[in-house]
């Protein structure tokens, strides 16, 4: 609707996770270096969480896709599954034939090939997404999964993506076992004032705006406190307030169109504080207006 109008080669604000507008801010630049580095430790258990909307998938596919190939990668997306639906998705991944395995077949089958993958000089890595909605008889398999090693180092790791619900389950203490293997995690935290700014310009810049910026310091401000500085949720504030633009005609996004895209959109932060600190600060004005007119008179007479 609104790219030509901006120059735009692609929309810069979509709800999808698109790679090539990865800008690189700390929080997550932070979480792919832990990743990084677990790998390079041979770590069993990795665990990356952060609230919805916060880049979890984002993480997860710039992690995908850098995996260097000395890696057997084995990702399960959906593990809402019971412990022998679970072994048998990564079965599947590991090209082993399920047809007419029984569980104990299954499990040595999966441990036979995975000595295979390691004694051909590779690493398999286990990524799972959405951990937080797993059971706990299928958290057990995944422990035990992870047990499995040589004499020198583990044969297998596995790294866990999960909402803040999964740091919840593994504080209860029949999950104390593989809560303690796991070396380390990180929490993506939302974004800054700062950072939200920049990320704004960021990502109209990449998806070839090359005019003033069309967020300015105090809309960009505004998207960070309707949004928490959550990303997903400054995508859609700053999509609508572009749309907003577009039908006014201007290349600026204002204040009031932030507030406008924000009264529109779910779960937006601090609506209301904000709101009506517009609204005391419009109050404000307008009896500093009347006083100073009030005052003008006693002058004049």
């Amino acid at each position: 609707m609104y790219e030509k109008f901006f120059g735009l080669e692609q929309k810069p604000f979509g709800l999808t996770p698109n790679t090539s507008l990865y800008f690189g801010l700390p929080p997550h630049e932070e979480a792919v270096q832990v990743l990084d580095e677990a790998l390079r430790e041979g770590e069993g258990f990795i665990k990356i969480t952060g609230e919805v909307g916060t880049g979890k998938t984002m993480v997860l596919r710039l992690f995908l896709s850098r995996l260097a190939d000395e890696f057997e990668l084995v990702y399960i997306p959906n593990p809402v599954l019971s412990p022998d639906e679970f072994k048998i998705s990564i079965a599947r991944e590991l090209d082993i034939d399920t047809a007419n395995c029984t569980t104990l077949s299954l499990n040595d089958d999966i441990n036979r090939k995975l000595l295979e993958i390691h004694a051909a000089g590779r690493r398999t890595v286990l990524v799972i997404d959405e951990v937080q909605s797993v059971s706990e008889d299928t958290l057990e398999a995944i422990r035990l999964l992870g047990n499995l090693e040589t004499e020198h180092d583990k044969i297998i790791q596995i790294v866990l993506f999960g909402q803040p619900e999964l740091d919840e389950m593994l504080d209860k203490k029949n999950l104390r076992q593989l809560r303690q293997r796991i070396a380390f995690s990180y929490h993506l935290r939302p974004l800054t004032e700062d950072e939200t700014e920049a990320y704004l310009n960021y990502r109209m810049q990449k998806s070839g705006y090359s005019g003033k910026p069309v967020f300015g310091h105090r809309p960009a401000g505004d998207i960070f406190r309707f949004s928490g500085g959550i990303p997903r949720l400054i995508n859609i504030i700053a999509n609508k307030s572009l749309m907003l633009a577009y039908g006014y005609g201007v290349h600026e996004v204002s204040c009031s169109m932030v507030r406008e895209a924000a009264l529109d959109t779910v779960d937006v932060r601090n609506i209301k504080s904000v709101m009506l600190l517009y609204i005391s600060l419009g109050v404000f004005l307008l009896l500093a207006v009347i006083g100073g007119v009030i005052l003008s008179g006693g002058v004049f007479e």
